[in-house]
């Protein structure tokens, strides 16, 4: 007798609700147009309101100019919320010595006080629901470090925690938690870093490209958003139940070293 396997079936999230920080460019608005797409209403929150504005006209979803720094924001998101993709992060580049405290409480908040915050305001109707989906956008480095990162590594090793904590807390409820921890990705911030180091250097980008960021890559080119939204989608998926408290690392070979 000859056995068939089941078709995977497409993510279908008609009838859901998402809510995706640093939704207005990069990783975030990948992850809103995936999301969208899917079928899910998408509520789009970035510090950028335009931007913002835009991306939700785009995908038909609803916009939020919000500080995730400011916690008191956080109540005026939506609660009812079945799919949460914590993507909105910063970055600030200096040696411990020099690193200025100011900046480092910031990145902290925004990266890890604002995530944990988002989930206690929506864990209650997603437990009440009996399912959910949370998506942490982590990165390579809350898995390894790098030098004058300081802030940036502390928040994606914490946030990788949390997500870990979630997912524990959520398994009776039908609620996942998962990071996506990527590693360099052709966004407004890694794009700003390449320029940064090429003037500091005194380098072309394309230089500071191979020889820095990309020198522990055997897949040697940046990560594109649309690539990292579609685990975040997966994970979202029909198939992905028993599939929490891990991180899917998409770092080209990184650290397989």
């Amino acid at each position: 007798m000859t056995s068939t396997l089941p078709t995977p079936s497409p993510t279908d999230l008609r009838g859901r609700v998402a809510l995706v920080t640093g939704g207005g460019s990069g990783i975030g608005r990948a992850c809103a147009v995936a999301l969208a797409a899917a079928g899910a209403t998408v509520h789009v929150v970035d510090i950028a309101e335009e931007a913002a504005k835009s991306v939700a006209a785009a995908i038909g979803g609803r916009a939020h100019g919000v500080d995730l720094a400011r916690p008191a924001a956080i109540g005026s998101l939506p609660s009812e919320v079945d799919v949460l993709v914590n993507s909105a992060g910063l970055q600030y580049v200096a040696p411990i010595t020099e690193f200025a405290p100011e900046r480092f409480a910031l990145i902290q908040q925004v990266m890890v006080t604002a995530p944990f915050l988002l989930l206690r305001h929506v864990l209650p109707h997603m437990y009440a629901g009996g399912w959910g989906r949370v998506v942490n956008i982590s990165s390579v480095h809350g898995l390894r470090a790098s030098p004058y990162k300081a802030a940036y590594v502390a928040a994606k090793h914490a946030l990788e925690g949390l997500s870990k904590v979630a997912a524990l807390e959520g398994a009776p409820y039908g609620v996942t938690s998962n990071c996506v921890s990527p590693g360099y990705v052709r966004t407004p911030l890694v794009e700003g870093q390449i320029r940064d180091q090429a003037l500091a250097h005194g380098v072309s980008p394309d230089d500071v490209l191979g020889e820095v960021l990309l020198a522990r890559s055997p897949v040697a080119r940046l990560i594109e958003p649309e690539e990292v939204a579609s685990a975040a989608l997966m994970l979202c998926g029909p198939h992905s139940g028993s599939i929490t408290g891990t991180s899917l690392v998409i770092d080209g070979g990184w650290t397989a070293r």
